[in-house]
């Protein structure tokens, strides 16, 4: 056997045998993960993982503190960016192909019918459970101390979420997509424009054109498949950085309770431990948890292979078989776009439809200063609450008023909805939902 720089060379038969082995290694660094070490490395050295830490608080995994609202979410958006990029394989943004290509997909094409009522319905579930996910860390303080910017980040996560569905909301074609993104777009138009132009800048911008047609559809095609997915990806990457950077989620402190089998008591000049403890401070302690700890509560962290990556993978799932289920039912189809034959009302897609009530009272307080505020608004709040107390906690008693401020807030928004969905008939007028003038329209 020769031997090359001190080492003995393999043969042929030998080295063909650790291939495989050696194609394992030079993939993964790290054996199965089914020790402490590998637990940790796993996390550590894999690009996909890396935005989560080796250890998690046990906190983080129960769902009746998280509700698993932003596992959800994020499970929604991957779905929505599988299901759109098949899609994409189909689609022609155009005028007179894209409503007939829907049109099929609902008469022959039935694999690509399903994918689309994943997508469409996905799209709002994001929409809606975007809302539940600030809620849930409103009412649980969870934007206090170093979590400000990244409550911020979701602020605007929430911003793309609406644009990604409303840019969405054009591309069938259809009547009910033409005249929501014309309503939509009209909104937008109240934006007062800048002197020395004679259309609306702001509603040129968006459709490409001073009406919906050819320009704004490959426009909101492009926003849709393009551009806002990958600003909302690489966003939805930095909250997860962020999240491990700030200590994970938010949490209740432990409770104090001393170990008796570790230190027993410390002083600035001497520390006691139980019979048989040593002094075990090390890297590997720490990664085992077996240093012993001064002054702290319980060790309440788990390694995040295999717990936390369990959890959200539950979650995927859940919200995946959900979805299909949902799949089951067709997203809506209207007859072909037709700008000479608008129905009444025009309604905007129904996350919008508070701005559309509001407008239909005020158009610039109602479509550009009191959303602008409300974005302000909700971006400042960790910014102006002094409350120090509260943090990881649902409803503090010690913040009753901003929760029932905020929950005010958002019930006005529900209502607004709700109002402009069932209650708004012909010319925007009041019409109650059992009537049959309702139902005509």
């Amino acid at each position: 056997m020769a031997v090359f720089q001190g080492k003995k060379r393999e043969t042929w038969p030998e080295y063909i045998a650790g291939l495989p082995n050696l194609i394992l290694r030079s993939i993964f660094r790290h054996g199965y993960p089914n020790n402490d070490v590998d637990r940790s490395e796993i996390v550590f050295k894999n690009f996909f993982l890396h935005f989560h830490p080796v250890k998690c608080h046990k906190n983080s995994l129960d769902p009746f503190y998280t509700l698993g609202l932003g596992a959800i979410t994020t499970s929604l958006f991957l779905i929505l960016v599988i299901t759109g990029v098949i899609l994409m394989f189909f689609y022609i943004p155009t005028e007179d192909r894209a409503y007939e290509i829907m049109k099929d997909w609902q008469d022959t094409t039935p694999f690509a019918m399903m994918f689309r009522n994943m997508h469409r319905w996905g799209a709002h579930l994001m929409v809606l459970f975007v809302f539940l996910h600030m809620s849930r860390v409103f009412y649980t303080g969870s934007y206090k101390g170093e979590r400000r910017f990244n409550w911020v980040i979701g602020v605007i996560l929430m911003v793309l979420t609406l644009l990604l569905s409303f840019t969405g909301y054009l591309l069938p074609w259809d009547q009910l997509a033409f005249w929501a993104i014309t309503v939509g777009s009209n909104i937008a138009g109240y934006v007062p424009n800048l002197p020395g132009f004679e259309y609306n800048i702001n509603k040129v911008m968006l459709l490409a054109s001073t009406e919906v047609g050819q320009d704004a559809l490959i426009r909101f095609y492009v926003l849709h498949v393009a551009l806002l997915p990958l600003a909302t990806g690489t966003l939805i990457g930095v909250h997860f950085w962020r999240i491990r950077k700030d200590g994970g989620l938010s949490r209740p402190a432990d409770t104090y309770r001393p170990d008796p089998y570790r230190v027993i008591q410390r002083s600035d000049t001497k520390e006691s431990f139980a019979p048989g403890v040593r002094r075990t401070y090390g890297l590997m302690e720490l990664v085992r948890g077996t240093c012993p700890t001064v002054d702290k509560g319980p060790y309440n962290f788990v390694f995040t292979w295999p717990h936390l990556l369990r959890a959200e993978l539950v979650a995927f799932l859940i919200t995946l078989i959900f979805c299909l289920a949902l799949s089951l039912i067709d997203a809506p189809l209207e007859e072909p776009a037709n700008a000479s034959n608008p129905p009444n009302p025009s309604k905007a897609p129904w996350y919008f439809l508070g701005l559309q009530e509001m407008v239909a009272y005020n158009a610039f307080w109602g479509g550009v200063a009191i959303p602008g505020l409300i974005v302000v608004g909700l971006m400042v709040i960790p910014y102006l609450d002094r409350n120090p107390h509260g943090s990881g906690v649902w409803f503090h008693r010690s913040r009753y008023f901003a929760i029932f401020v905020y929950t005010a807030f958002m019930t006005l928004q529900a209502i607004l909805i709700i109002v402009g969905t069932y209650f708004r008939g012909a010319n925007w007028g009041w019409v109650w939902p059992w009537t049959e003038n309702f139902a005509r329209h």
